[in-house]
């Protein structure tokens, strides 16, 4: 497996934001020319099939956070006009499968939000992510959309977590969301981590955009704290992953922890 080193290197690993899912993985550059640089958009191959994304600045920084995995995804080359166009006409076909969505979701009475609409870079498929409180019998709907967009449709429901990250924006503390600019995925978070800090147990104050408790909560807790107890943990969404020790500041969010 190649070694980490300067952004753009051939065989290096680059810190990489898919365009428009916003995961963040290691990639493993390819020879260009001029090499490879800060905000430059790629096509990359991942198990999906390719994928747009941007390069990260930091790469040292970011690929401590992500890294590299045994199958990592490999750049293919610099995004060409073409490509940008392709992703122009992916945007205006995902407004409008959001539009017509939504109007289906109204007539039949679905108990669902409509979070967001991806058009993969292939044309292969078109990703709807909904959140919902229930189990949703969304069959006849995916029947239609298939019908009208005349493409293979999934619908995938995610938590209120998963929505704030792929919506993003920004939080108390000023700069984006961690969910939606650093971290891989969630771990639990409850109010007894707010109670070991001596924080003021304010609920404005202690939750984020998605109503839950804010990740950042967990930075500054000592290593020695026991954890949470279980009827006291707030459930992030799938898979979890460890933030980063020494608190906030070790991320780079300036919260310090406390929102």
């Amino acid at each position: 497996m190649p070694n980490p080193m300067s952004a753009g290197a051939p065989g290096a690993f680059v810190a990489v934001r898919a365009i428009p899912g916003g995961w963040i993985r290691a990639a493993i550059a390819c020879a260009a020319e001029p090499p490879l640089t800060k905000g430059d958009v790629v096509v990359v191959q991942t198990d999906s099939g390719p994928a747009l994304a941007c390069v990260l600045a930091r790469p040292s920084v970011l690929l401590a956070r992500h890294p590299p995995e045994d199958q990592a995804p490999r750049i293919l080359r610099r995004a060409s006009g073409q490509d940008h166009a392709l992703r122009a006409r992916h945007e205006q076909r995902e407004r409008e499968a959001s539009r017509l969505c939504v109007m289906k979701i109204r007539e039949r009475g679905l108990a669902m939000k409509l979070a967001r609409v991806e058009q993969l870079f292939d044309g292969s498929r078109l990703v709807f992510f909904f959140t919902s409180e229930e189990r949703v019998d969304f069959r006849e709907l995916v029947r239609e959309l298939a019908s009208e967009f005349k493409t293979r449709i999934e619908l995938r429901q995610i938590g209120v977590r998963d929505e704030a990250r792929i919506l993003s924006g920004y939080g108390t503390c000023g700069r984006p969301l961690c969910c939606s600019s650093w971290l891989k995925s969630f771990e639990p978070v409850s109010i007894k981590m707010a109670k070991q800090q001596d924080l003021a147990l304010n609920p404005s104050r202690l939750s984020g955009l998605c109503g839950r408790l804010k990740c950042c909560l967990r930075y500054e807790l000592n290593h020695g704290v026991p954890p949470a107890a279980k009827d006291e943990t707030y459930p992030g969404s799938a898979g979890e992953f460890p933030g980063p020790a020494g608190g906030c500041n070790g991320c780079g969010c300036g919260t310090g922890g406390r929102g």
